[in-house]
């Protein structure tokens, strides 16, 4: 199947390493929906598209929050019924609430596992049925280093990546016969509006752990979500690809 045949519908689209998958897998000609709370962050997103030699009717944004099941569901009906198919799943939404366990509010640990993890598996659920009746399909889910290492102050958004992984590997095993593959990207630090707003001795600091010395870019995470959605990747599957400049081995 060639890239201008294929659909994608990206999850946290609006910004970030979502926008950049976005971009990206919209350069090889395929159609992408793009979801998100911030509709007019997605409406720029599909203009950027468009200006760079995108056809008006590649890009689909999509109004959705990822906290809500039926939100999820609307949005890949909407997907499916504009294109016809969905042969790609990146789910990428995320939230972070921050704090030590001991005093973390049981809304912060919620609204994280609700957002990061169960909307991943809500979205997989829904395009499942099509990839499998096809017999192709790609889904790619957005982890991260610290699921791997651990980070104080993060135990809800640690276990949420960590969770995904697991779903990863789950899912991989129970659609492979149908020649659906499954993987992980975990990212490591990237230059994103989360990590604007490090101060030059925190972001001094957090280079130094890695032994490429800097932050990534979106898209490095980009690169390798498209490779993993490539007819290329056809023999990986339940892998986690680190994308953190060697942080984690």
């Amino acid at each position: 199947m060639s890239w201008e045949e294929k659909v994608a519908f990206i999850t946290g689209a609006s910004q970030g390493i979502g926008r950049a998958c976005a971009l990206v897998i919209a350069s090889t000609g395929a159609k992408v929906a793009i979801a998100s709370r911030n509709f007019e962050n997605l409406q720029s997103v599909a203009r950027e598209i468009h200006q760079a030699g995108g056809t008006a009717d590649q890009a689909l944004p999509i109004s959705m929050d990822a906290a809500k099941e039926e939100d999820i569901r609307k949005a890949v009906q909407h997907t499916i019924e504009h294109f016809g198919k969905i042969d790609i799943l990146v789910n990428n939404a995320g939230i972070t609430r921050d704090g030590l366990a001991m005093r973390m509010k049981r809304q912060d640990w919620d609204a994280v596992l609700n957002t990061n993890l169960t909307a991943a598996f809500i979205c997989i659920q829904e395009v499942l049925p099509g990839m499998i009746r096809k017999r192709q399909g790609r889904i790619i889910n957005i982890s991260s280093v610290v699921a791997q290492i651990g980070n104080a102050g993060q135990a809800n958004y640690v276990t949420s990546k960590a969770g995904l992984i697991g779903l990863t590997r789950s899912i991989a095993q129970e659609v492979a016969s149908r020649n659906v593959t499954v993987n992980a990207v975990a990212p490591g630090f990237i230059e994103t509006a989360m990590t604007e707003a490090l101060s030059p001795e925190a972001r001094e600091k957090l280079s130094s752990r890695i032994p490429l010395a800097r932050l990534g870019q979106v898209q490095d995470v980009a690169y390798a979500v498209k490779f993993l959605a490539s007819d290329e990747a056809a023999y990986i599957t339940g892998h986690v690809l680190n994308v953190n400049g060697g942080m984690y081995m």
